[in-house]
């Protein structure tokens, strides 16, 4: 019964505004601008940045570096042998901050080739958009394997004689798989020498006679050691760093 008054309300609530005799929508409207391009109003502008405030988060995975960190830092947890610690919200704090790190120089890039000459009117709005457009291009380029682009090249029907003559919603799928790729090779190998930790251990407490104690609660220790005996936390995210630069 509750449930069908608060239907019925919204329902009167959105005849009300449509059949209003004053109802009107606000004019998104594209006008003729200087040198035969043209000009948002600030109405559409604002549909368009809120729209992208949505995105802001698919964004943020597809097309920056914080894949590879987050699904890298997930695999040092699980190999260490520490599922809630660090815990979720720090890995993700740890991931973005990284991002930023990572992302700097070509958010700085578009903000001095796209967002100032906007704001400073010396660019139209899909000017800027196109200016925005590239620095994100060549990061996501630089990071895809070839063969990975040709994939997603042939499965959208599309030839294209250069890599940067391909489509965003090319480049994109792309950088995704070889970003996943990447992540997992990194974690393959972070995993191998705790996994030689949990195999001597297992093998001397079973030399011992102690198969009832679990492995896990006895290399955990050492793990952990290992692991800040070598500054390990600096060597991860430092290598994580570098792998970008180097790509």
């Amino acid at each position: 019964m509750k449930r069908n008054t608060i239907f019925i309300l919204l329902m009167l609530g959105f005849s009300s505004i449509v059949f209003a005799n004053d109802f009107s929508l606000p004019a998104l409207t594209l006008s003729p601008g200087a040198k035969g391009g043209q000009t948002v109003s600030v109405n559409m502008q604002i549909l368009i940045f809120m729209t992208l405030l949505s995105l802001l988060p698919g964004i943020l995975m597809a097309m920056t570096a914080f894949t590879r960190i987050i699904i890298v830092l997930s695999i040092l947890r699980q190999a260490i042998g520490m599922g809630q610690t660090p815990t979720n919200q720090i890995l993700i704090g740890i991931a973005l901050f990284m991002t930023f790190f990572v992302m700097s120089p070509v958010f700085n890039k578009i903000n001095d080739t796209a967002l100032q000459p906007y704001l400073a009117d010396k660019l139209t709005f899909e000017a800027a958009i196109d200016k925005a457009k590239d620095p994100m291009k060549s990061f996501m380029l630089n990071q895809t394997r070839k063969n990975d682009l040709n994939l997603f090249e042939r499965l959208s029907g599309g030839t294209y004689k250069a890599s940067d003559d391909a489509p965003i919603s090319v480049i994109i799928p792309a950088y995704i798989t070889s970003e996943l790729k990447t992540a997992f090779q990194i974690g393959f190998i972070l995993f191998l020498p705790f996994i030689i930790i949990d195999l001597v251990v297992a093998s001397v407490l079973m030399a011992m006679g102690m198969m009832m104690l679990s492995p896990l609660i006895i290399s955990l220790p050492f793990k952990i050691m290992l692991f800040v005996l070598v500054d390990g936390w600096t060597l991860v995210l430092g290598s994580l760093a570098s792998s970008f630069a180097s790509g």
